[in-house]
This record gives C-alpha cells, sequence and structure tokens, in this order.
C-alpha cells in the first residue's frame, strides 16, 4: 500500500499544472484535511501518533483516496501535539527570539502506521498551490519536519524526505540506524541514540551479575536494532542472553502464548525490552492471566514511564529501565487545559477527546476528523466540562520526558532559523547570496543551520547535534514502586546515565532506593548456572552458552574464593568504582611459588617445609647410629690405649691406629651435620667436613697399607726402603694427602660454597630445604679426590693382602676398602633416585656404612684379639709364628 502511495503522490508531484487563474494553481490539494494548522511567515510541520491504529483503505487508481481514518485516540501523543502549540506560541512571543518572524505549523496524525507516516511525509511536500507575488505558482515553505515519535515511522519519512533534502528533527525516534550519514544525511533528533540505551542496560545488567536475562523486542527497527545492540554488549561483558523474542505488531493469541509460555519456562528472571506500550500491552495481559510472577523486567525508555502501563499492571513494581531526562515546563498544565473542542485553530481530535473524556456528544454536523468509528453517547455536551476535573494522561505532566524532547526539538527549529535570520551579509554580492532570504525559505538550506545549532534551554541543558545528528545520551535510571496507600505506581529516580561525562561517572546508581519485585529490597537473581562456592571453578557444558556450567574443584595448588579485584570508589555511588565482591571465578588461581592450597582449595597456605630433621623417627635413628660410631671408635680407642703396650697393638702402628680412630670419630660425627634446616654456615660446613674427614681417615689408611709393603721389603738384604717410612715420615704423608683436600675445600669455600636452596620444582605441595653444591667442579674435585685415594688403597692393599705377617693388616685394609667402594659406588644411583630429604639419608647413611666398614673390618679382629684372646696377643706368640713361616 506504501508503494502505491508514494508512486501516485510523485506522479502528481512531477507533473503539476499552474495557469493563469489562481484557482487552477490550487490544483495540488492536500491528502489530510484533519491538520491542525496555523498560518505564519515560517510554518513548521510535525508529526504525531495521535490516533494509536489506521485503518485499511482500498486503492483502486479509479477513484481519489479517501481521508485518512484512524482508532484509538492516543492521550499521550495528543498531549505531545497540543505541547508542541505551546511552545511555537512560547517563541513568537519572544522578542529576542526569531524578532518580526512569526512561525505557524501543520500538525499532522500519522495513527501509529508507516504507510500513514509516508503519506504524511509527501503532504508535507507537496502542500496546495498559490500565486505569489511574481505571478507564479508556488508552495508556502515548511523548511523542517519535526518527528516522527517511532524508529520504523521516523526511517520511512526520513527516506522520503531526502528526496526533497527536507530535515527531519525527530523527539522520539532512538535507533541507532538512524545514525547513518549516508541514509539519513538530513536526520537529527534530541532523544539520544538506542547505542547509549544499550550500552548501558549491559552495564546495569552485568553491575548486578545477571548473566542469564531474556530479551524482547517489537518487530521493528527499534526492537530488532535495539536487542541486537543490547546482545552485543551484555555478551562482551560476560552475561548471556537466554531466549531472544520478537513480538509481532499484530500477533495473534496463540503467538501471544506462546511468548509467555517461554517466558514461564525460562529460568531467566529478568527481561530486557527494546518496545513501546503497544507493543508490550499484549504480552502483559497474558502474563497476568497466565499468572507469571517473579520477573524483573527491564524497560526501555519507550514504555518505562508509561502510566497506562504502571496504572493498569501492579503486578510490575521493581520495574527498572532508563528513561529520557525529565523536566517541569512552567504554563503546560494550563495550556493543556485551556483545550476546547471547537476554538480556532480547529482540532478535529479536540473535539473526540472531549466526548470520549465525558462520555457525551456534540449535536454538530462539523467533522469528527480522522476518527473511524464516531460514538454516539445519550448525554449531550456542554462544552462547558473542566479538562482539570479530570486525571487523565493527556494532563499529567509529571513526567514531562518526550514532551521535553520535544521542547529541544521545537527550539532547536527555532535557534536554527534564528541564526538563518541573523546571517550577516557582507559587501560583495557574492556573499550576500550564501544568506537565505527568510520569505523564500529552501528546506536544505536550513541543514547548515540546524548542524551548527548549539544552546542552553531553560532547563539548563545544552542543546546540540554532533556529526550524527544525535545529541549526548543521557537518562534517568527508573524505578516502578507502589505508591502509599494504594496511590499509583510511582517513578522513583534512583540513578542516571550521562555519556558527556567521563568514562568512569557515567553510570551512576543508588542502590539503597531500590524497591525490588514484590516490594522486596533483596537483590533478585538471574543465573543459569548458581555461582560456584570457594573452592570451585566454572566448567562449560559442551554446546551451551558460557554461563551454563558445572561447578568442579579447584586442582592441587589453585584456588577460587570468590574474592576476584576489588573495584574502590568515591563517592560509593559511582557503581563502577565501588568496593564489590567479584564471583565466580571461570579459573581457579594458582598459588605463589612458596604457598600451596588448604584441603578446602580457597585459600593458600604456606607451603611445608621439609628437611631432614632430628625429631623425626628417621632422623633420629640416623643420628642415634652416628653416635654409636662414635661410641664405638671411642670404644676401640680406649681398649687401645690400655693395652698399648701390648705387642698386638705396638705392631699395627699404634699412632696411625689412634689418628685413624679419630677420623672415623669425625666422619661419624660429620654424618650429624647433614640433619636438621640448612642453613649458610650448614650447607658449607657439611660438605668439607665430609671431604676433609674421609681425606683424613683414607690418608690415614694409605700410610698404613705402605707400612705393610715397606715392612714386607725391609726383610730383604740390602734393602733399606724402611728407613722412609719411619713415624715422621708418616705423619708427613697423612698432613701432606689431608692438606691437597684441605686446598681444594679452601678453593671451593671462597670460590662458590655451598648455599640453601629451596626446592620447590620436586613437590608442587612442598618445598625441599636442601644444599645447593655451589661449584659442581670443586665438588667432584673433592669426592674424586677421596675415590683415588680410596682405589690407590684398595689396590695396594689388595697387593700386599698374602704377606706372609701375623695379623697382617693389609688384608683387613682390602676388605675395608671393598666395603667402602661398594658402598659409595651405590650410593650414586641411590642418590639420583631418592626424592626430597631423602637425598640426605642416602649420603647420611653412606658415610656411617662406610665408616662402620673402616671401623670393624680393621678394628674389630685386633679388639677381639685383645679381649678374648689375650694368649695371642704376647711377643711369643707372634715370634713363633714367625718362626713357623
Amino acid at each position: 500500500m506504501l508503494v502505491f502511495h508514494v508512486l501516485a503522490l510523485l506522479l502528481s508531484l512531477l507533473w503539476p499544472t499552474c495557469t493563469s487563474s489562481e484557482a487552477d494553481c490550487q490544483h495540488l490539494q492536500d491528502l489530510d484535511s484533519a491538520v491542525v494548522h496555523k498560518d505564519g511567515q515560517v510554518i513548521l510541520a510535525a508529526m504525531f501518533p495521535i490516533h494509536s491504529k489506521g485503518v485499511e483503505q482500498e486503492l483502486n487508481f479509479m477513484s481519489t483516496p479517501d481521508k485518512r481514518k484512524c482508532r484509538g485516540l492516543n492521550l499521550r501523543a495528543l498531549r505531545w501535539s497540543q505541547a508542541m502549540i505551546f511552545f511555537i506560541d512560547e517563541i513568537n512571543r519572544n522578542p529576542l527570539l526569531l524578532p518580526n518572524i512569526t512561525l505557524g505549523y501543520r500538525i499532522y496524525d500519522t495513527c501509529w502506521t508507516v504507510a500513514l507516516s509516508a503519506r504524511t511525509a509527501l503532504s508535507v511536500v507537496s502542500q496546495p498551490l498559490k500565486r505569489n507575488s511574481t505571478g507564479a505558482c508556488s508552495s508556502p515553505g515548511i523548511p523542517l519536519v519535526i518527528g516522527d515519535s517511532g524508529s520504523s515511522l521516523s526511517i520511512a519519512v526520513s527516506r522520503l524526505l531526502n528526496l526533497f533534502k527536507v530535515p527531519l528533527i525527530s523527539y522520539f525516534a532512538s535507533c541507532a540506524c538512524l545514525s547513518d550519514k549516508k541514509q539519513h544525511p538530513y536526520f537529527f533528533r534530541t532523544i539520544p541514540s538506542d547505542t547509549y540505551q544499550a550500552s548501558a542496560m549491559a552495564r546495569l545488567v552485568k553491575h548486578f551479575d545477571w548473566t542469564w536475562v531474556g530479551t524482547f523486542g517489537a518487530d521493528d527497527a527499534y526492537g530488532r536494532t535495539g536487542i541486537d545492540m543490547f546482545t552485543a554488549e551484555v555478551t562482551h561483558l560476560g552475561a548471556c542472553v537466554a531466549f531472544r523474542v520478537i513480538i509481532p505488531k499484530v500477533p495473534t493469541q496463540q503467538q501471544i502464548q506462546d511468548i509467555v509460555k517461554m517466558i514461564r519456562d525460562s529460568s531467566a528472571r529478568v527481561l530486557v525490552t527494546f518496545a513501546t506500550e503497544e507493543d508490550m500491552e499484549p504480552v502483559l495481559e497474558e502474563v497476568v492471566r497466565q499468572n507469571v510472577t517473579g520477573r524483573l523486567w527491564v524497560a526501555s525508555e519507550a514504555w518505562v514511564t508509561s502510566t497506562l502501563i504502571s496504572n493498569k499492571y501492579p503486578f510490575l513494581s521493581g520495574t527498572m529501565g532508563f528513561a529520557i531526562r525529565r523536566a517541569e515546563i512552567p504554563g503546560l498544565k494550563d495550556f493543556l487545559h485551556s483545550l476546547q473542542p471547537f476554538t480556532e485553530p480547529y482540532n478535529p481530535s479536540a473535539r473526540e477527546f472531549w466526548e470520549t473524556e465525558f462520555q457525551c456528544s456534540f449535536n454538530t454536523s462539523v467533522p469528527v476528523g480522522s476518527m473511524a468509528d464516531q460514538v454516539q453517547y445519550n448525554r449531550t455536551c456542554t462544552g462547558k466540562e473542566r479538562i482539570q476535573d479530570t486525571e487523565t494522561i493527556y494532563n499529567d505532566v509529571s513526567q514531562l520526558r518526550v514532551t521535553y524532547n520535544l521542547h529541544k526539538a521545537v527550539y532547536a527549529a527555532a535557534h536554527a532559523l534564528h541564526n538563518l535570520v541573523m546571517c550577516q551579509k557582507q559587501e560583495s554580492s557574492t556573499e550576500k547570496q550564501l544568506c537565505p532570504d527568510i520569505y523564500s525559505l529552501q528546506p536544505w538550506q536550513v541543514i547548515k543551520y540546524l548542524k551548527e545549532v548549539n544552546f542552553t534551554n531553560m532547563f539548563g541543558d545544552t542543546v546540540n547535534f554532533d556529526k550524527y545528528g544525535d545529541p549526548a545520551g543521557s537518562y534517568d535510571i527508573v524505578n516502578w514502586q507502589k505508591g502509599p496507600g494504594g496511590r499509583p505506581m510511582q517513578f522513583a529516580t534512583v540513578g542516571r546515565f550521562d555519556s558527556s561525562l567521563p568514562a568512569k561517572q557515567q553510570l551512576i546508581l543508588y542502590q539503597d532506593d531500590i524497591m525490588w519485585p514484590g516490594g522486596s529490597k533483596e537483590l533478585p537473581v538471574s543465573v543459569c548456572s548458581a555461582s560456584c562456592q570457594p573452592g570451585y571453578r566454572k566448567a562449560p557444558r559442551k554446546g551451551e552458552p558460557i554461563c551454563c556450567y558445572d561447578c568442579v574443584p579447584c586442582a592441587e595448588g589453585s584456588i577460587s574464593n570468590g574474592i576476584g579485584a576489588k573495584l574502590c570508589c568515591d563517592p560509593p555511588e559511582l557503581i563502577f568504582w565501588c568496593c564489590r565482591k567479584v564471583h565466580n571465578q571461570p579459573e581457579c588461581t594458582l598459588c605463589p611459588e612458596d604457598l600451596w592450597s588448604n584441603p578446602q582449595r580457597d585459600s593458600c597456605v604456606d607451603k611445608q617445609i621439609e628437611f631432614l630433621s632430628y625429631t623425626e623417627g628417621f632422623g633420629m635413628a640416623l643420628a642415634a647410629t652416628s653416635i654409636l660410631g662414635v661410641a664405638a671408635t671411642v670404644t676401640v680407642a680406649v681398649i687401645f690405649i690400655r693395652h698399648r703396650d701390648t705387642p698386638l697393638v705396638r705392631a699395627n702402628n699404634s699412632e696411625l691406629s689412634f689418628l685413624l680412630l679419630i677420623s672415623l670419630s669425625l666422619c661419624f660425627l660429620c654424618a650429624l651435620t647433614f640433619l636438621g634446616q640448612p642453613s649458610r654456615w650448614a650447607c658449607p660446613l657439611r660438605r668439607t667436613a665430609f671431604g676433609l674427614t674421609f681425606a683424613l681417615c683414607l690418608s690415614c689408611l694409605l700410610s698404613k697399607t705402605l707400612v705393610v709393603l715397606m715392612a714386607f721389603r725391609a726383610t730383604l738384604p740390602g734393602n733399606n726402603a724402611a728407613r722412609w717410612f719411619r713415624p715422621p715420615q708418616q705423619r708427613f704423608g697423612v698432613f701432606l694427602c689431608s692438606a691437597i683436600q684441605c686446598a681444594v675445600c679452601v678453593a671451593w669455600l671462597t670460590t662458590s660454597p655451598p648455599y640453601p636452596v629451596k626446592n620447590t620444582w620436586l613437590y608442587r605441595d612442598r618445598i625441599i630445604l636442601e644444599c645447593h653444591l655451589g661449584s659442581v667442579a670443586l665438588f667432584c674435585c673433592v669426592l674424586g679426590y677421596i675415590g683415588c685415594m680410596a682405589a690407590f688403597c684398595f689396590i695396594l692393599a689388595f697387593l700386599a693382602r698374602k704377606l706372609p705377617d701375623n695379623f697382617n693388616e693389609a688384608k683387613f685394609i682390602t676388605f675395608s676398602m671393598l666395603i667402602f667402594c661398594a658402598v659409595w659406588i651405590a650410593y650414586i644411583p641411590a642418590y639420583v633416585s631418592s626424592p626430597g630429604k631423602f637425598t640426605v639419608a642416602v649420603e647420611i647413611f653412606a658415610i656411617l656404612a662406610s665408616s662402620f666398614g673402616v671401623l670393624l673390618c680393621i678394628f674389630a679382629p685386633k679388639c677381639y684379639i685383645i679381649i678374648f684372646m689375650p694368649e695371642k696377643n704376647t711377643k711369643k706368640y707372634l715370634m713363633s709364628q714367625k718362626g713357623g713361616r
């Protein structure tokens, strides 16, 4: 139908007829007689949905289309149309704004339909032709249009007016698509773009941790674009959309039932809507019928201040939403009360309002205008009924929000025209042509001045347009609260949003003032999955949104305690800077290197420090063994001291024997240094003590072996080698061998000594305190030197094991070195494979085993003879054995 309207009107526009008579200039008639109009030097056109529904008409191209017919008087839009007249009268009375210029107006009823809005746009650009002062036919200029109320309507109107370069200033079309200057180059508006509202709604939802929300949108550009932008924003912030519903413009009962069933079955308790009150009403009626409660509605600016819905559906208490800024306009209420059904200029909707409101009929032939079906009431209207005695949406000025936007639009147009009038003409004729003539104004000449509009109105707000023709995003956050004593629903302002402020201060919320559904002060919860308890993390479910998840325990070494980064604020009303908890961690947080998770996985505690201690059982056993070794060595020394004059002790080089016993005692004591917590002094002590004591021990054994060999060679004729292995030379040999090891240890301690370290890589749940070797090369030198001495001693003792002599020590040294080497060779794989503190235990065990091996192999046979076989510890027995040989 819209295409038929456009084609018919464009054809008439392209071939207008104009003859010499003025009557012939009336060829193009106004398509809509039910227009409120008043002449002026400059005429502004305005579009309002004074009726909410249009009546379909048949177009056959064989007869002139009938005048439009509509039904469903919209009292809110009627108030807007009257406010338009009030504002223009104000401007005409203002001597400082448009001096000597009178504004006129033509107010059209678009009936909330796209087809009739497009028809209105064509009516604006095809005004009745009249003969001007030069004798030519022309149309009175309408430099701009104010309207339309809805986004879909404004899109259709804007596209038509673009063809004629007529600017359009909307007071209620918020669709972000209208900011596209390629498609709508001459579109301006005083209501913020839904880009701001969608972003603010998403941030509001995120602030309250509503991660599972349903969305509703009207089946038009406003609804679809709005929920698409909201979905993108809220998804970016980590929340999810449970469902997306498009409300048909003319829904069937089954469609409405299906929508409400989706609401009832969904776990989403927060419902975000981008729709008008006309779109929402059938849904809300079905919600009441099916008794669906416990939902929080987040309304867009199109119905968040709808008195019609708030009074009709009290169960919607707690509803929140973003409302455009309001103002109290002085004198407007009295002007609304002055409406009369038959005053000039004649307003056909005034009669309809009068008859509908006062339930009476006028006995007059004056047409009722665009009303589809005139209802006849039994009572006759007197015309003296008082509007101020009624309480309707028409005269309710408590929430002047759209009306305030209309005020901005009218005054923006007036300021643009004022700047055009004040254009300073320069001397050159070329520059004179830059200033349009207000009395023969063309629409395209106003666009430049509209873009430059920038003024502060009587309410202190700055009115201007950005490069997209949009104002700054400014909203009040409104909360529906039940009035005391059964009074009507109240719209409480609980916050605000202002895109002109710094990002951190744009959204402000007074949370203590909010009343939630059912009159509760407890914040409602709307989630797909309940928040995970401390110690658990979110595990997404396959094929489902990220907001639907299972809670699984954190792994060892990681925690989740429900406390994320804290955002602090001053003042505390700034919701994005308030100190608050961030719940539901998607991942568990790893504990620092020196901490570990507790069994509940909700906090990090100090890791268990592990080292081989004296107090634990294994450490006590090793310490006791070490002390036992010292005691055994001392016992042997006591036995040797008491029998130092016996042949057996004297024959086995008592001086080296006592020195060996001292070194063995030190070896046993050296094992104790490996017990306890490693420290800066303990680590160097245990390593150097080990190297020096075993070097001393092996030096003594090596000297003993050489003495045995030299003693045998000294019995041969002419051999005087024994003189090189007398006690002074033996002591020097022991000192020299020990001094070499001592020099290596000194170099080790001065260059890169051992030091304590915390081993955190071996076990994740505990820290092993151990001694780092420092210089590995010097440690290898210490071990290598001990190994070389042991091997050399073993070889010499093995060669002398069968020398004919009584109590030959060579075979005992051979056995001792065999045990020594076997222990330390086995120590290497055991040390590498032992974890943690057991590496220290293996080392202590090797020290004790090798020390006991030397002690028992060399001294046990001698002590046995000294104590239990004293008859063999005589010079006679020794000599007899030699003689037998």
